[in-house]
């Protein structure tokens, strides 16, 4: 009896110390596979920090079951498939399993044990274990050693994850890095691989079965130069290194959190995207694909044609070139390309020919570097022209520093214009293509009896416009008194071919109105000016009062902002929106009338020292008034409109000092789902735009938040953004409000002639909210509506801000200020070279 009961208390003891052990143990996620223990369907392995998941899954509407690799995830949005073992060889039923064989390799089965995928390692290995790491990585090691024997990086198949290595075998040119799947149901391998050029310089080409169907253009060292939204220190890069007989591209991310998660898929239709994790939003948002448009697919234009995606047509052949196949040309089927006019002069010469015969080269501009790059040499930029020219097969080059000289001969394949990056490609053409050198003395000669004759005609035409203008001014005060009712006209076309029906909500003034409203345009009614030009106040035959805006000759905006301020604002009104009353057009003269804001701009309330003072009050009614017809601009109104310059400048102020957005000339439609644009024209203020649009041309909704933030700041501090390049401590004004917020001193930001009426809880919510707002990354900064929603409520809770954009500490023996930066206050546009 004594031994049955210590065997019973021996048991329970073991029991209550098994239960503890379990019971106070923190619970870890199976991470490996082991000879001992395989992964059947329906079960999992995770990676050590729960970022991927290693099990069956069944595609699309497929029935089949594969053994794949994927993010996990705790939201509604499909997660990516990252790798596949069995894409070709499919399991019909859930009866599979994944396990460690006899040899050490890692195998798919069946339910009758017949392999169905393996690792197939080279020599057999006694014990051997497979462990997902957290890199998405599936590794199988050698227990013993230690020694990585497999591993799935090196077997990609349709996706790049960061810190993924794959290289290929320099003798094999069209070795694929990925393949796509068939379809959304059929990881098999598909119509579409990726590979990477074995001869220097390297690029990335995308492949259509075994046609090439489109190409980074070369690597030089730094970014790919067929790739215009590129940028070698901004979210992420490659790295292409070459070892031995292997040519290795690497991808990695500078910042690898979860709310950095990226990773490139190639899709089963072509388009080969980069996709971020956005973790506030918890869904996968497009950061950027190609090809993006039809100029960016392989030779779309055939050898020696140039593709525009700006141009209507598309194509057209480079200088010297003309259609080889006319008629097909016309049609629109542009393969066969471009042929030269004449011959080069070397060629028909036998050498290279000197004088007035000699060939010549053309600069074409944000050129994409052709394929086929023939030869390249280490000359300096000025060396290459000599190279090319000794060489009588050579007809173009280009210079980049970190390539060196790249030559071609022959024809010039994949020709595409860029809005901006690029290269500048030297066309060789003989000189006859480029205009016959003239005799010094006869040019000289014409060009100083042409100035001469131009001369005496402009002054002649100067002094009977002098004596037109002051009859007509008499005539419109003595045709047009006070109190008529004629106040526009109404014309189906202009001089300027601007449609009536294009504006058709607004009336045409005539311009003889105009001049009687302001007083043909006296200094007296002058209002101030921008970057369109001078402002004027004008009352109407009718008593209204008018600001009449006249673009200005010198003006570097024109017709394009004139009519896409007329067609933009027509079609949309709202509060905090400055009415556009109508628009007149004769001869050169461009203006628009818009309803009279008698405060003028908010600029001169926060920033004039001479001016009515604002208090918190008004401050926060003008903040969430701003952020309102913002979200009208993005989310209310039938059309999608981005405004692209945001500033305190164009916020007008009524009689209440309610504001109204203004300046519509820089503003663009989005159509349909579009969410983000690229533009060969950078155009906007410095110091108010988002990083994004700065430095590679590309906007959205967030381009406007991210202005929008730097006003939040503005209006709150009084200071204006570019005040601070003058200081040493910081850069700009985000960079100061940065620093005060996480010293914990955010209040020391407000403007001083606030004294102490203020809402504190409200100036830090609006700092806070100003903060995230100009966030470096567009996918860090809020939506419009969520603004509105946390300045609107303090139930909101805002996520905390990360480092803003352009932020830059200045200590002590720092660079300049002249050096560090150049910096002005007013509108641009930033013209490209073609």
């Amino acid at each position: 009896m004594a031994t049955l009961i210590r065997g019973v208390c021996m048991r329970a003891l073991i029991a209550c110390c098994l239960f503890s052990v379990f019971w106070f143990s923190p619970c870890k996620a199976r991470d490996a596979i082991t000879p001992n223990r395989g992964l059947k369907d329906g079960e999992t392995i995770a990676s050590g920090g729960g970022k991927f998941v290693l099990g069956f899954f069944r595609p699309g509407r497929s029935s089949n079951r594969y053994v794949g690799i994927w993010y996990t995830s705790d939201s509604e949005e499909p997660v990516p498939v990252v790798w596949v073992a069995n894409g070709e060889t499919p399991l019909t039923d859930s009866s599979g399993a994944i396990s460690i064989n006899g040899n050490g390799s890692l195998v798919v089965t069946d339910g009758n044990d017949n392999p169905l995928w393996s690792t197939a390692a080279s020599t057999a290995v006694r014990n051997s274990s497979a462990r997902l790491l957290d890199t998405g990585n599936l590794v199988l090691l050698d227990v013993n050693t230690g020694e990585t024997i497999w591993e799935s990086f090196d077997h990609p198949t349709n996706v790049i994850l960061p810190k993924m290595k794959v290289g290929i075998t320099e003798n094999t040119n069209q070795s694929q890095i990925l393949h796509s799947w068939k379809d959304a149901s059929d990881p098999s391998a598909g119509e579409f691989s990726l590979s990477i050029s074995t001869l220097k310089p390297y690029q990335i080409l995308l492949w259509n079965n075994s046609e090439p169907y489109w190409r980074s253009g070369p690597w030089n060292s730094r970014l790919f130069l067929g790739v215009p939204g590129m940028s070698s220190n901004y979210l992420n890069g490659f790295t292409i290194t070459s070892e031995g007989g292997s040519v290795n591209l690497i991808y990695d991310v500078f910042n690898d959190s979860e709310s950095n998660t990226t990773l490139f898929i190639l899709k089963s239709t072509g388009i080969l995207e980069q996709l971020e994790w956005l973790d506030e939003r918890k869904k996968w948002s497009i950061y950027w694909s190609a090809p993006a448009s039809e100029c960016d697919l392989y030779g779309k234009c055939g050898p020696n044609g140039v593709c525009n995606p700006l141009s209507s047509p598309l194509c057209t052949c480079i200088r010297g070139f003309e259609p080889e196949f006319r008629e097909e040309w016309n049609k629109g089927n542009w393969s066969g390309g471009c042929v030269r006019r004449r011959p080069l002069s070397c060629e028909a010469n036998g050498s290279n020919a000197v004088g007035e015969k000699e060939d010549a080269f053309l600069n074409l501009q944000n050129m994409k570097p052709p394929d086929s790059i023939a030869s390249l040499s280490f000359d300096d930029e000025e060396g290459c022209e000599g190279v090319c020219k000794r060489n009588c097969s050579c007809s173009a080059y280009a210079f980049d520093a970190g390539i060196g000289c790249m030559f071609w001969s022959g024809e010039l394949i994949d020709l595409q214009i860029f809005p901006v990056a690029g290269v500048d490609l030297y066309l060789r053409l003989p000189a006859s293509e480029l205009g016959e050198k003239k005799p010094v003395k006869v040019i000289i000669t014409v060009v100083v009896l042409g100035t001469s004759i131009i001369c005496v005609f402009l002054f002649l035409m100067w002094r009977w416009l002098g004596k037109r203008r002051g009859q007509t001014d008499e005539g419109v005060k003595r045709l047009i008194p006070m109190g008529t009712e004629l106040s526009y006209q109404s014309s189906a076309t202009n001089s300027d071919g601007l449609n009536h029906e294009e504006g058709r909500e607004l009336p045409i003034f005539d311009f003889k109105v105009v001049v009687f409203a302001t007083d043909n345009f006296s200094l007296a009614n002058k209002l101030g000016g921008g970057g369109f030009g001078p402002v004027y106040k004008g009352i109407l035959p009718g008593g209204q009062e008018v600001a009449v805006k006249r673009l200005s000759k010198s003006s570097g905006q024109g017709l394009q902002e004139f009519r896409n301020e007329v067609l933009v604002i027509s079609r949309v009104q709202h509060k905090n929106l400055v009415r556009l009353l109508g628009y007149c057009i004769e001869g050169e003269e461009k203006m628009l009338l818009y309803e009279y804001m008698p405060n003028k701009s908010l600029d001169s309330f926060i920033f004039d020292s001479d001016e009515q003072k604002l208090d918190w009050a008004q401050r926060f009614h003008i903040i969430d008034g701003i952020a309102r017809g913002l979200l009208y601009l993005h989310r209310d109104s039938r059309l999608k409109i981005i405004h692209r310059d945001l500033k305190a400048s164009n916020i007008l102020l009524d009689r209440e000092l309610n504001p109204k957005i203004s300046d519509f000339g820089l503003a663009r439609i989005f159509g349909g789902n579009e969410i983000q644009a690229e533009t060969r024209r950078v155009v906007g203020t410095y110091g108010y735009m988002s990083p994004e649009y700065a430095m590679e041309g590309r906007f959205s909704e967030k381009s406007d938040v991210f202005s929008f933030g730097v006003l939040l700041l503005e209006i709150v501090s009084g200071k204006k953004n570019t005040s601070f390049y003058n200081q040493e401590s910081s850069l700009n004004l985000q960079s100061h409000a940065w620093k005060l917020w996480n010293e914990g001193q955010a209040l020391k930001l407000i403007d001083p002639k606030l004294g102490s009426t203020y809402s504190e809880a409200e100036v830090l919510r609006c700092i806070h909210v100003g903060l995230l707002c100009v966030q470096e990354y567009a996918a860090d900064r809020p939506m419009i509506s969520a603004i509105t929603l946390f300045l609107g409520t303090d139930t909101a809770t805002p996520p905390t801000p990360k480092q803003p954009a352009f932020t830059v500490t200045i200590s002590r023996g720092s660079p300049s200020t002249e050096e560090r930066a150049s910096v002005n206050n007013v509108t641009i546009t930033m013209l490209e070279g073609r």
